[in-house]
């Protein structure tokens, strides 16, 4: 199975037949009274149609050599260590700063302006998480 899309599409099944299955252990009560395992089957049923959305597609078009790229995955893995420790040791404002232009690292392309426009979204989101939500998150 030499396809990218539909290995895509497998996967994400996978992962939504382990978290909806995951969540039949809970009580999934009713819409109006929502049981602790509602979401995560709402939200895994998403993930299935989606998947089975993606393979169905990956059929009908050309086939997409996969490939594997272990630098991607060094400097991604990397990219969330440094956030970690970052936030922890630092504030996490610095922490997603760094997350986006260590991760930027493993694109096609890079820009300075796009890594500065998707580091203030996700600021602002957590901005609103702290303060909207009452998430007590470490940002500065």
């Amino acid at each position: 199975m030499n396809n990218r899309n539909l290995l895509k599409g497998v996967f994400l099944i996978v992962i939504a037949l382990a978290f909806g299955l995951g969540s039949l252990r809970y009580s999934t009560g009713a819409l109006d009274n929502a049981g602790p395992g509602l979401f995560p089957l709402v939200i895994s049923s998403i993930l299935l149609l989606l998947g089975a959305g993606i393979v169905v597609r990956a059929l009908l078009t050309d086939k997409v050599p996969f490939t594997f790229n272990v630098r991607n995955i060094g400097i991604i893995l990397a990219s969330l260590c440094g956030f970690a420790l970052v936030s922890e040791y630092v504030n996490m404002i610095v922490g997603i700063l760094v997350l986006v232009f260590v991760a930027s690292a493993a694109a096609t392309s890079y820009s300075v302006m796009r890594n500065i426009k998707i580091a203030g979204g996700l600021i602002v989101v957590a901005l609103l998480f702290q303060k909207g939500l009452g998430l007590q998150l470490p940002l500065y």
